[in-house]
């Protein structure tokens, strides 16, 4: 089935906006800006960072109020019609407030090991997810994973171990700290396990309800700015070593001290614009491309925001090549495609399809033909 206009618009403002957030959260992380002691220092704070993009998810909310409000005063009825607006709102918002609170602690763990480590790494390891996702699944989900799904967590996992490999060989090279980097890399790793949960959690409640996106994206983005201002007021006062910390006050956030940093350097206002912004297109994207065409879409869309990720820090010199880096990409892909039961499957079928049809031509004998239409009939209809 083709593409409709707006599906490869959705497509691209996915990985167009993805790619650009995780960007822009690691260029922040590379700035330096003035304190509130007066020292030049780099920006790090992650939980701010985490607050910024609730507040990107919630302006989804007033876009949809005002898109709702328009197009309602339509007398064609659009507002069930236009792709911003349709959508059941006979919905309980609380629903999304335990997924919204997974987002909260998730996000800001990834952060703060994006901070230590690389942007590619980060985007790539957030592959483990789907690791967690099928362990979760079949505990609480009762859901069955085939020798096929099976198959693919262990590649995924093996393309994580070659990654995590990568990095120690690339952090000695580049002389950076060894400790910073495989914290920041399992970091990463554990945020998928709430993730996972958040998925799980959305399957089993949120599945098959029609929310319009943006009013989803929305409420998440509340519930999770609720939850991480709460959370920021005991992080202001808890004490931590680096390289969790890098403030004035030693403590795992100091929100003033970001918010000074912020005024003090223009490039690094625009970066936390950059962040508002492209999580709150990126969100809206993704869900939209879910409801559209599928999640095994949306995969596919999130793995090729990893390789633009993966070439545009090469080019801008985050890191160095690694020729490993393009094995654990690969494995990643294609375990994530096993997983999802798309492409390498559907490859797989069609070229044991064409072997039985070119061994079906060439059979002399009756019996040898009957057994051979009898494999291609199992290939075609798995």
């Amino acid at each position: 089935m083709a593409w409709t206009h707006y599906q490869k618009v959705l497509a691209l403002l996915m990985v167009i906006t993805g790619s650009f957030n995780t960007l822009s959260v690691k260029y922040a992380d590379k700035l330096t800006s003035k304190g509130k002691d007066g020292e030049l220092r780099h920006f790090t704070h992650p939980f701010m960072q985490s607050a910024f993009m609730f507040v990107g998810e919630m302006m989804c909310l007033l876009v949809f109020k005002l898109a709702f409000c328009y197009y309602n005063r339509q007398a064609n009825g659009s507002v069930e019609t236009n792709a911003l607006t349709k959508g059941s709102r006979d919905f309980n918002p609380k629903i999304l407030a335990i997924p919204a609170l997974c987002d909260t602690i998730g996000t800001s763990i990834m952060y703060v090991g994006l901070t230590m480590t690389y942007a590619s790494s980060f985007q790539m390891l957030r592959g483990s997810v789907i690791i967690f996702t099928g362990i979760l699944s079949v505990a609480f989900l009762e859901r069955k994973l085939g020798t096929q799904k099976w198959t693919g967590i262990i590649l995924v996992l093996l393309g994580l171990i070659i990654v995590g490999f990568t990095d120690f060989l690339t952090m000695k090279s580049e002389q950076k700290g060894t400790n910073s980097v495989v914290t920041g890399d399992l970091l990463i790793i554990c945020a998928q396990v709430i993730t996972a949960t958040q998925m799980v959690i959305e399957e089993k409640y949120v599945a098959g309800k029609d929310i319009p996106a943006l009013q989803a994206v929305g409420w998440e983005g509340i519930f999770g700015f609720i939850g991480i201002c709460l959370a920021l007021i005991p992080l202001n006062y808890i004490h931590a070593p680096p390289p969790f910390t890098d403030n004035s006050q030693g403590t795992l956030e100091d929100s003033i001290d970001a918010l000074i940093q912020i005024s003090n350097n223009g490039r690094l206002f625009m970066a936390i614009i950059g962040i508002m912004f492209s999580i709150a297109f990126f969100n809206f994207a993704g869900i939209s491309v879910t409801k559209e065409l599928s999640a095994t879409t949306r995969m596919i869309l999130d793995s090729v925001r990893t390789l633009v990720i993966w070439a545009i820090s090469l080019i801008l010199g985050w890191q160095i090549f690694h020729y490993l880096q393009l094995f654990g990409f690969a494995f990643l892909i294609i375990g994530m495609c096993l997983y999802n039961d798309v492409i390498i499957p559907q490859l797989t079928r069609k070229c044991l399809c064409c072997l039985s049809r070119l061994l079906r031509t060439r059979s002399q004998s009756p019996d040898e033909e009957q057994i051979v239409n009898t494999a291609a009939d199992d290939v075609e209809n798995p």
